[in-house]
């Protein structure tokens, strides 16, 4: 017997774990199973039009994966993008996320956001894609991340772009060259100069 549509968002659920209304209309499937669904208990509601099966165990990067399923043009970025990335020792109250400007404060209660803008090259250049239990993350490299805290030292402290900078350095994730584009994208190159070259003394 052929399953049913409700068969398959159910199996596209164990696959992807967060489901959303334009998942299920993308395959021609009708958006209003994921109610009736929902309403027999075979789909609990993981956060405002947001659908995971009952049993499922969320991901280190559960909140994460929502911000970037309910806000698609956001980017994660700062310092949870460190946190991502395990640099540091940042363990932020908020997800930090860059939006391009002139977009829209997302509506979103819960988790709550921290939103930079950005244009151009600054918002473009360095974004990644991370796919965890079938759901995109995107968020900035750790170079562009490195060079962000240097932008937004201002907001986020000085100590934390240094402590960003030697951790990255140290263990080998980041590339002289690499952090060098970042910083004229972002235009902090003197600003990371005297930084850099301590680095490497």
């Amino acid at each position: 017997m052929a399953p049913t549509q409700a068969d398959q968002i159910l199996e596209l659920a164990r696959r992807q774990r967060l489901l959303k209304a334009a998942d299920v209309r993308a395959r021609g499937w009708s958006p209003q199973l994921l109610l009736k669904l929902h309403q027999a208990g075979k789909l609990q509601r993981a956060a405002r039009g947001l659908y995971s099966l009952p049993d499922a165990q969320p991901t280190e990067h559960q909140t994460l994966i929502e911000v970037c399923h309910r806000v698609p043009k956001a980017v994660v970025c700062l310092l949870s993008a460190l946190q991502f990335h395990g640099i540091g020792t940042q363990l932020p109250h908020e997800v930090w996320i860059a939006l391009p400007e002139g977009t829209q404060t997302p509506a979103i209660d819960y988790p709550p956001l921290r939103i930079v803008r950005l244009r151009g090259d600054a918002g473009t250049a360095g974004i990644e894609t991370a796919v965890e239990q079938g759901s995109p993350i995107r968020v900035y490299g750790i170079a562009k991340t490195v060079t962000d805290c240097f932008k937004f030292r201002h907001k986020i402290g000085l100590d934390v772009a240094l402590e960003a900078l030697r951790d990255a350095w140290r263990s080998r994730r980041l590339g002289m060259d690499e952090v060098t584009h970042f910083a004229r994208i972002n235009r902090v190159e003197t600003v990371m100069r005297p930084y850099l070259e301590a680095l490497v003394a």
